[in-house]
């Protein structure tokens, strides 16, 4: 099939995804997967509370949440790393740092949709809403690093002929991250705790998560 030799292809990194085959014929490969992959493990982590009669839409919010997790973070780090990539007097490379970091947004997709079954299997096993919510914490971070693996790949011949991309590739990492955290923050629910009603946001969605995690953490400590 043609969406599972793409996908094998580039895991493995050739054909049209060799780091060095031109971008003709990628860059929507790639965002298809982060459309369909990240959407379908939207749908399956929402499972937990959206096989219900009544909370099925549940299943169709989070498959829209999880691909604009991904898109929209990637999209509001965008503007910050060119400029920051062209003050380091690395613009001329930019269009191949650019495809580094969508790959790697590509990658972080297909590994949650790989991880699709044994998140299904979890729910299985348990019906606790913390557990289910530290679960998929883990695959997130389990697919962050996978993606990790492939933004290197990408990187390595820019490193190759400049040194300051390693550091434009750790900017990049820690950027993403952070605007990533907070972009989870105000997309939430993503699997929807069993006792509150559907909803595509939470009423207080516009908070900080590091503001709400420092608090948390205050707050278990004064206990």
């Amino acid at each position: 099939m043609e969406p599972l030799r793409l996908a094998d292809d580039f895991l493995r990194g050739r054909g049209r995804f060799a780091v060095e085959a031109p971008v003709r014929g990628r860059m929507g490969a790639l965002f298809l997967f982060v459309v369909l992959c990240g959407g379908l493990y939207g749908a399956v982590m929402a499972s937990f509370t959206g096989l219900a009669a009544d909370r099925w839409h549940q299943l169709v919010y989070v498959a829209l949440k999880v691909p604009l997790l991904l898109l929209v973070s990637f999209a509001l780090c965008l503007p910050s790393f060119f400029v920051i990539n062209t003050v380091a007097g690395l613009r001329d490379d930019f269009g191949q740092a650019m495809r580094a970091v969508i790959a790697s947004q590509s990658c972080a997709a297909l590994v949650l949709a790989s991880l699709a079954p044994i998140t299904l299997f979890f729910y299985v096993t348990t019906r606790d809403y913390l557990s289910a919510l530290n679960f998929n914490g883990i695959v997130f971070a389990v697919a962050s690093l996978a993606a990790q693996i492939v933004l290197r790949r990408y990187y390595q011949p820019l490193i190759r002929l400049a040194p300051r991309h390693r550091l434009m590739m750790r900017l990049w990492l820690g950027l993403y991250v952070f605007v990533a955290i907070q972009m989870a923050w105000v997309l939430r629910p993503f699997i929807g705790s069993p006792g509150l009603p559907v909803t595509f946001f939470r009423e207080e969605q516009w908070g900080n998560a590091y503001v709400e995690v420092l608090q948390g953490i205050l707050r278990s400590i004064r206990d």
